[in-house]
């Protein structure tokens, strides 16, 4: 099988106020035709910044070698200018990016975002565009795409949003796809189905795709080949079966080990209740024209739901997306309530306490004790604070650490117990990579020392 792209010591480095930070360390590796090479490893090992530097995406800071070399169809295109790049990003290469929230413009309405790439890379009518954006969406299989085209990213579901991703990726037909954790933050469902979506899609277009995960089980089902990265450097590579079957490695035997086991937990069945809601109802209500009237729209977001959490109890709440699993625990949480348009019905009983009919200020003494880790660290961190100053901010806000020391010490003590280095504390979140975020989200709520931790979709 003939090589699509070819790759020989890409080295990437990001010039930083604490110095430089070698991310990538002279990697090399090859992606044939057609087939779906897998780039696996832990947060922070460097994948998504490989990806980003054959594309030529990467931050400002960012430098890549001049011994690198990246060789597209036999031409090495590490030598090309910014405008020589463009004329093949979009359209011989192209990325499905791990946050299609984030990475799709809010105040763009989907047909001007497919029609944007489009534009670039060829002559259309005004007809011909939207023609071709209506036929792009029915590909990747969104349901009333005729209505899509004229709504915007916050009014599809993340799975529709990621499909507008994949059009838009799709759009000039590439030789090349790079897929970013394209199924992050989907439930199992919809990634099964975006999964589908992209190998019908390859079969199609005859699409090379380099897919970029941490979950194996995904490498299983769509890989053809696998290259296994850690701390910048590619540690084994080879075709799936082998690389599951036979690992060479010792670093890529101990990522197969850690894949999830079903196993019996035990925890103190007679202990107290830490947390119970009785009979929970929560409304959303929503104002909407129909037939140029205003009226407002109900929607019944949990139904009469009652649970019982005990101490030291893990309880698992599952269901697919828009099943009232996130707004559930949000109210357990009291961050629901808050909203003037929502109505919450029930009790919530935090040990003997009470807690629903609370106000804020009689509430603030029980926030600390209840935390929460968001499902997207990309939209829960604060970019304009370092990793410090968002754990230290609970510490001052909520526990009144005082000693400026005490508080370095409870900072440094948690970020070594999620695994991320404490002298990379004054770095930003936009320093950091997904994985390495929401070890930051982590730190956030666990240096409080809570009772209680919700954990909404903290892996996907």
């Amino acid at each position: 099988m003939t090589n699509l792209v070819e790759i020989e010591n890409l080295f990437v480095k990001f010039n930083t106020d604490s110095g430089e930070v070698n991310a990538v360390n002279g990697i090399s590796f090859d992606i044939k035709k057609g087939e779906t090479l897998a780039l696996v490893g832990e947060s922070g090992s460097g994948k998504s910044v490989t990806a980003r530097g054959i594309i030529r995406l990467l931050a400002e800071n960012a430098v890549i070698s001049d011994k690198t070399t990246i060789k597209f169809n036999g031409t090495n295109i590490n030598s090309y200018s910014e405008k020589e790049y463009q004329n093949i990003r979009g359209k011989n290469i192209s990325m499905i990016f791990q946050e299609p929230m984030s990475s799709l413009n809010p105040i763009y309405t989907i047909e001007n975002q497919i029609s944007e790439v489009l534009k670039i890379h060829g002559k259309f009518s005004d007809k011909e565009l939207k023609e071709k954006c209506l036929e792009l969406l029915k590909q990747v299989q969104i349901p009333e795409p005729e209505s899509r085209l004229s709504q915007y990213p916050h009014q599809l579901s993340g799975g529709q949003r990621q499909r507008v991703m994949i059009a838009i990726a799709i759009a000039n037909n590439p030789d090349l796809l790079i897929a970013d954790e394209p199924t992050t933050a989907l439930d199992v469902t919809v990634q099964t189905e975006i999964l589908k979506l992209l190998q019908s899609l390859q079969q199609k277009y005859q699409m090379s795709i380099l897919f970029i995960t941490h979950d194996l089980t995904i490498v299983r089902q769509i890989s053809d080949r696998v290259c296994v990265m850690y701390n910048g450097s590619i540690k084994e590579t080879g075709k799936t079966k082998e690389i599951f079957e036979n690992p060479k490695d010792n670093y890529t035997k101990h990522l197969l080990s850690s894949e999830p086991e079903e196993r019996d937990l035990y925890y103190d069945k007679s202990g107290r209740s830490i947390l119970a809601g009785d009979n929970l109802n929560v409304t959303f209500n929503t104002k909407v024209k129909v037939s140029g009237k205003n009226k407002v729209l109900s929607i019944n977001a949990v139904n009469n739901i009652s649970l019982d959490l005990k101490e030291g109890e893990t309880l698992g709440i599952v269901g697919e997306s828009g099943s009232g699993k996130t707004t559930l625990g949000q109210t357990l949480l009291r961050l629901v309530d808050r909203e003037s348009n929502t109505e919450v019905e029930g009790k919530i009983n935090f040990f003997e306490d009470r807690i629903d009919n609370l106000s804020r200020k009689q509430f603030k003494p029980f926030r600390n004790q209840m935390q929460i880790v968001f499902q997207d660290p990309y939209a829960s961190l604060n970019p304009r604070l370092s990793v410090k100053q968002i754990i230290e901010e609970g510490l001052i806000v909520a526990l009144n650490v005082k000693d400026k020391n005490e508080r370095l010490n409870k900072i440094e003590n948690i970020m070594n117990e999620v695994g991320l280095e404490p002298s990379s504390m004054l770095r930003f979140p936009h320093e950091f990579s997904g994985g390495q975020r929401q070890r930051i989200a982590i730190a956030r709520s666990f240096v409080l020392n809570p009772k209680f931790v919700l954990l909404d979709e903290p892996t996907s």
